[in-house]
């Protein structure tokens, strides 16, 4: 998503300096985690507006066009500026399904910020149920089960747009058959704001 789209239909209100900002920030980061092998540290009290409340983020690294990274948070426990810049490191260096960034790669890869809403629980009757109350292209939906936990993104409606098949591929990611259901199954659903400089 272009950095332009960051101030249309938000969940988060940023403002596009502050959605600059971050971008600024999480690439600062990795850029300080291939010199230091840890992430960029902000002082809180320089942070503001948004960029100091607490918030929830994902960041994802893109080396040209191909995922290299994307490591974020459900629930909110850091400043957001401070979030950003630690799962940017993170994204980059520490996803164990891809080979760590390096700083020529930085270069010519791209950055993608998503800030989250809380998460709130989805009441559903059934698989069929909860498939119809879904919002596609607008839901992040979190899975949650005994042994198993997973999230998908609002970004992986573009690849995946019937909510049968984001349910069926979030299960798989759970470490769950794409067939299985229990009454014990839990979701819920965030929104994410989300923008890029690529």
């Amino acid at each position: 998503m272009a950095l332009t789209s960051c101030t249309e239909q938000l969940v988060v209100e940023l403002a596009a300096h502050e959605c600059k900002a971050l971008l600024r920030i999480a690439r600062a980061s990795i850029q300080h985690g291939l010199a230091s092998d840890r992430p960029l540290e902000l002082e809180v009290a320089q942070l503001a507006g948004r960029l100091g409340e607490r918030r929830a983020s994902f960041v994802s690294v893109y080396h040209r066009t191909e995922l290299r990274g994307c490591v974020g948070n459900l629930q909110a426990s850091l400043p957001l500026a401070n979030d950003v810049a630690r799962n940017a490191y993170h994204a980059a260096s520490q996803d164990r399904r891809f080979q760590p960034l390096t700083a020529t790669e930085l270069s010519s890869s791209s950055i993608e910020v998503a800030v989250l809403s809380a998460p709130q629980p989805i009441e559903f009757e059934s698989e069929a149920d909860l498939h119809r109350r879904l919002v596609p292209h607008e839901d992040g939906v979190i899975l949650a089960g005994e042994n198993s936990r997973a999230t998908f993104l609002p970004k992986v409606w573009e690849k995946l747009p019937q909510p049968a098949d984001f349910i069926r591929e979030l299960k798989r990611k759970a470490g769950l058959p794409a067939d299985y259901w229990s009454d014990s199954l839990r979701f819920a659903r965030y929104r994410a704001t989300s923008f890029s400089d690529a």
